[in-house]
């Protein structure tokens, strides 16, 4: 029974036990899922009312994910990293495959346009959110010991991520293709890769994302409503429009909590790739100010971690961790801000959907489990002196 209480965060009683940093990340992130929940509960109640004829609809199918992924979350809080890093490749390659089956007519399910989920019953399984942490695990330790490997591997995996992100970006899902690729590269950056694969790697991204845009046309369209939304402000511009509509109504304090204007169905998709939109209305300037505190904290306590990771392994998957959670941040707020295209990529703990809470909670575990491991004590097994040994001492003394 003890060990099934452990399951749930509020009864670990092992925290009190835990290094500074991994208590601070633990709390900060427990924060920013409070205030997560918070906003998604006044951004979804009109929509799940308008459809669903319940306003908490949303709301309470989010609360099903976030108690899932709490007991995720405090499994690999408390479960070595080693072992993790033993089994996440056959995790990475399951969602590799998931993937792929979403791009089979009929069995992915759409959405705008792109397929991107499996339904195993009433269940939607995103594979490209729930790769992600495996993507990190799996990156750091191929990264980590890359001079005691063969080329060989080496070109295995990197034929694995390749795959990855080619599958990604079929479905398509230019964004989330681009933000895994940069957490790979920057893993690698982190591990000391020399420059001319980097170069190389990051030049191939580019003409990845020019050859797609080009192709996709929705894809172009984005662009160019991006430059200038206001040119076709009912059409290709309309979502970044009322976005910014949104952000400039907030002002410097906001509107207040639960009244916001641009949810009543003039934003489009307010719960998702737009939440900040709303937060940044509800609570304005100084609001957002204080989100983006949030995610310097987290970012600082995840670099300090870093530098304080006993292994080579463990300091890039905090690396990659920090990269993907407030990179995927800033990448949302610059969307909702016009400072980045329209794409759809969730505001970790924010943005409804199971399948980018859990893989933002286990990712975050990832990074208080480091923190745990890089302050723990080594434990050195002492040798027991050999019989011949003890002989000696006795005649000596």
């Amino acid at each position: 029974m003890a060990n099934l209480r452990r399951l749930i965060p509020i009864f670990d009683d092992s925290v009190s036990t835990w290094a500074l940093e991994a208590r601070l990340l633990r709390w900060l992130t427990f924060v920013w899922l409070f205030v997560g929940l918070v906003i998604l509960f006044s951004a979804s109640y009109p929509v799940a009312d308008a459809r669903q004829d319940d306003g908490l609809y949303y709301f309470k199918r989010q609360i099903i994910w976030v108690l899932v992924s709490l007991i995720l979350f405090n499994i690999i809080v408390n479960f070595p990293l080693r072992k993790i890093l033993s089994i996440s490749h056959w995790f990475l390659i399951l969602f590799l495959l998931l993937i792929f089956v979403t791009l089979i007519p009929g069995l992915g399910r759409k959405a705008f346009d792109a397929a991107r989920w499996i339904a195993i019953g009433p269940i939607p399984i995103q594979p490209s959110e729930l790769i992600k942490p495996f993507l990190i695990l799996q990156s750091a330790k191929l990264f980590g010991q890359w001079e005691k490997i063969s080329w060989r591997v080496r070109f295995t995996w990197l034929g694995i991520f390749g795959l990855v992100l080619l599958g990604i970006i079929a479905q398509p899902n230019l964004s989330t293709t681009a933000l895994c690729g940069m957490t790979i590269w920057l893993i690698a950056l982190g591990a000391g890769i020399p420059f001319k694969y980097l170069g190389g790697t990051a030049l191939g991204g580019v003409l990845l994302a020019v050859l797609s845009i080009s192709i996709k046309e929705y894809q172009r369209k984005r662009i160019m409503s991006f430059l200038n939304p206001w040119a076709d402000a009912t059409g290709d511009g309309y979502q970044l429009v009322q976005s910014l509509l949104a952000v400039g109504s907030g002002g410097t304090w906001g509107s207040g909590f639960g009244l916001s204007q641009q949810k009543l169905f003039y934003l489009p998709i307010q719960d998702t790739d737009f939440i900040f939109a709303v937060f940044a209305e509800e609570f304005g300037f100084i609001g957002g100010t204080v989100l983006l505190i949030l995610l310097a904290l987290f970012s600082t306590l995840a670099l300090i971690v870093a530098l304080r990771a006993k292994t080579p392994i463990n300091r890039l998957v905090a690396i990659g961790v920090m990269v993907l959670m407030v990179g995927q941040s800033l990448l949302h707020i610059g969307v909702a801000t016009g400072s980045l295209p329209t794409t759809g990529l969730p505001l970790p703990m924010f943005s409804y959907g199971g399948n980018s809470m859990i893989a933002s909670l286990v990712s975050a575990a990832l990074l208080i489990r480091v923190a745990r491991e890089s302050n723990e004590a080594e434990i050195v097994q002492l040798r027991s002196p050999q019989p011949e040994t003890r002989r000696r001492r006795r005649r000596f003394f």
